[in-house]
């Protein structure tokens, strides 16, 4: 992921150009990393390192969604709804 990619997802997901830590950003940020990496795992099956911090990532984004859940359920439908994950 680069710096072009982290902007659009920025400007895209947070309140402000400057909006980094809110936690729709951090899990539009984490899907997009997860998904790079799914694609990395693909044809790399054995490269255990990669695959540990695959599942690192997917616990994050998965904790960050059940206090989205909780904070602000409208604004977590949504986000579930344009990032494509839940199915």
């Amino acid at each position: 992921m680069n710096l072009k990619n982290k902007q659009e997802i920025i400007e895209k997901f947070g309140a402000n150009a400057k909006d980094t830590g809110s936690a729709e950003v951090q899990i539009a940020m984490l899907t997009k990393k997860i998904t790079e990496l799914t694609e990395h795992m693909k044809s790399n099956k054995k490269d255990f390192a990669t695959k540990r911090g695959l599942l690192m990532m997917v616990g994050k984004r998965k904790r960050l969604l059940s206090f989205m859940k909780e904070k602000n359920l409208e604004g977590y439908r949504d986000l579930i709804k344009k990032l494509g994950i839940r199915g």
